[in-house]
C-alpha cells in the first residue's frame, strides 16, 4: 500500500509538473504568436556587408553576427556612428534586424528591419526618435 501511494505521489507531481510547464509556456506567450528566435548564425551571415539608403546615401556596415545575434556594425551619415544595439532574430524563415543609435543628435533613433531574400534588401521603417518621425526606408547592398 506504501509504494503504491508513493508511486501515486510521484505521478502526481509529475502531472502537476507538466501542467505548470504547459501554463508556463502559455502565460508567457499571451498574443499566441512565437517570440522570435536567436537566428541561426549561417542565414544571419548573409547580412555581413555595407548596405546603403539610397534616399540619403546613409550606410550600415555589419562587420560580424555572434551566436546570440549580437551584431558588430556602425553606422555612416556620412560620419561614422556607432550603434548601441544591434541585434538580429528569426521569425519563422525572416531575418529581422534592430538598430539603435544614441549618438550624434540621434537620442533613440532606430531601425526595424526585415531582410529580403529574392531582393537583397533590407527593408522597414526607420523612427527618428527627435523629430518623432516614423519613415518607410530600405537599404541595398552596396
Amino acid at each position: 500500500m506504501l509504494r503504491t501511494s508513493a508511486s501515486l505521489v510521484v505521478c502526481l507531481a509529475l502531472s502537476l509538473a507538466s501542467d505548470c510547464n504547459v501554463l508556463a509556456q502559455a502565460t508567457t506567450n499571451m498574443k499566441g504568436t512565437a517570440p522570435p528566435v536567436v537566428a541561426d548564425k549561417a542565414n544571419a551571415d548573409v547580412l555581413k556587408g555595407a548596405w546603403v539608403r539610397p534616399d540619403g546615401g546613409y550606410t550600415i556596415a555589419i562587420k560580424n553576427i555572434d551566436a546570440n545575434g549580437q551584431i558588430d556594425a556602425m553606422y555612416f551619415n556620412p560620419n561614422q556612428l556607432p550603434f548601441t544595439k544591434a541585434q538580429v532574430a528569426q521569425d519563422g524563415k525572416t531575418l529581422r534586424v534592430s538598430f539603435e543609435l544614441r549618438a550624434g543628435g540621434y537620442a533613440g533613433s532606430t531601425y526595424e528591419l526585415t531582410y529580403d531574400p529574392a531582393s537583397d534588401r533590407l527593408s522597414g521603417v526607420y523612427y527618428q526618435a527627435v523629430a518623432r518621425q516614423k519613415f518607410d526606408v530600405y537599404f541595398t547592398r552596396k
